[in-house]
């Protein structure tokens, strides 16, 4: 198995490890450098010779031949299914009923992700996609009103259904190169959304939210959870005695246990309901958990004050922008980053790794200084609102 390089000046397919081509002398190290040679792997498979293309980075092509290399150290017989054999709609099939995608909690926002793909491209053969269909893709979705966040994110989760595909030799190098060149619409590390939810616009939810929405907001804006930790949030994952949440690594997104301080507000919110005999979720709709999510709640209580609800309407309210909003208004509140990144689930980076370890007393006090803040500006929205309007919101923030 090797790497070979096509030199792009007189074509000669050669070592990747030459300094200089035999042929035409030109400076190959730096032509692969700068990634201005195909690169392929070569291999054989029951005694027949294959050569395939990665693309033009020698990263990418190191880690084709190591993976290649590996299944040939475990002893497994694989083929290579040319792209020009697969469809994205059979792509798309595969991928989706894999069990690794199933068990996904996002697994509906990847099927539908994929499917606005599937009506672009359903029977144009993988192989055949170039950067430039994938660019006309980004324009039509454009022409769509979808939101560059929303566009950026479909990207993702087909680079991601092509990469597993290539793992399993679905499909070559040349479709991870495809993908991989497509440029995001929203600069990596801005930020894609700016929408926060206002005091004043919480206030005002609070007062015509019905009781399991009420207690849902009342959490999100006091713990900074999300919404999936929220209604998958049980009793037993609550000890009041000490005041916190306790998540395992299974019940995050992070992967990774974490606690959150109870304050006085949601210890109110929890008064309010009561275990039922039968399930053990904390927040339940008529007796039971809630299964089908919160956009048909959350879309009549925005509505009722006059709030856009929905990621594909400009400026629109999710409900992820209560957790922003929580780590924003900690900032306000003079909460530490390594305390407002510990509570929220954030994993710390750099030297706060090693050397801050915040206590259980560390997150009561910031959670204190939070909640102190909160319901400072809550009050200060009450004071402005028309009395009578605002009875059940003063009694959670009192």
């Amino acid at each position: 198995m090797a790497i070979i390089a096509e030199c792009p000046l007189c074509r000669l397919q050669q070592s990747s490890k030459n300094k200089e081509c035999p042929r035409c002398k030109a400076n190959l190290k730096s032509l692969i450098r700068a990634q201005r040679v195909k690169l392929y792997i070569k291999y054989r498979i029951n005694g027949k010779q294959i050569k395939e293309l990665v693309g033009t980075s020698i990263d990418e092509a190191k880690d084709a031949d190591g993976k290649r290399r590996a299944q040939k150290r475990e002893g497994k017989i694989f083929e290579i299914i040319p792209d020009k054999k697969m469809t994205f709609k059979g792509l798309r099939d595969w991928y989706l009923n894999l069990d690794t995608t199933k068990n996904l909690k996002s697994y509906e926002r990847i099927e539908d992700c994929l499917n606005n793909f599937t009506k672009v491209f359903g029977e144009k053969l993988v192989g055949e996609i170039k950067p430039t269909d994938l660019e006309s893709y980004q324009t039509y979705r454009e022409k769509q009103k979808a939101s560059p966040a929303t566009i950026d994110m479909e990207l993702v989760i087909a680079k991601t259904m092509v990469n597993k595909a290539f793992d399993n030799d679905l499909v070559s190098g040349r479709t991870i190169k495809a993908f991989k060149s497509i440029k995001r619409k929203l600069k990596r590390g801005s930020n894609a959304r700016e929408r926060l939810l206002s005091i004043d616009e919480y206030v005002k939810l609070l007062d015509v939210a019905p009781n399991h929405l009420k207690t849902i907001l009342i959490i999100a804006m006091n713990t900074g959870l999300r919404k999936g930790e929220i209604l998958n949030l049980r009793w037993l994952n609550i000890d009041l005695d000490k005041g916190f949440i306790k998540l395992s690594s299974l019940e995050t997104k992070e992967k990774q246990s974490k606690i959150v301080p109870i304050n006085k507000n949601v210890k109110a919110a929890f008064d309010g309901n009561t275990p039922s005999s039968v399930f053990d979720h904390v927040v339940c709709y008529r007796g039971k958990p809630i299964a089908a999510g919160l956009q048909k709640s959350m879309v009549t209580a925005c509505k009722k004050v006059g709030i856009e609800y929905g990621m594909n309407i400009p400026g629109g309210l999710r409900f992820h922008d209560i957790r922003t909003s929580v780590k924003t208004y900690m900032l306000r509140a003079g909460i530490d980053k390594a305390l407002r990144d510990t509570i929220l689930g954030h994993s710390l980076k750099g030297m706060d790794l090693y050397y801050i370890k915040p206590t259980d007393q560390d997150l009561q006090d910031a959670m204190n200084r939070y909640t102190e803040w909160l319901d400072d500006q809550v009050r200060a929205v009450n004071a402005k609102l028309k009395k009578g309007t605002h009875c059940g919101t003063q009694k959670m923030h009192s």
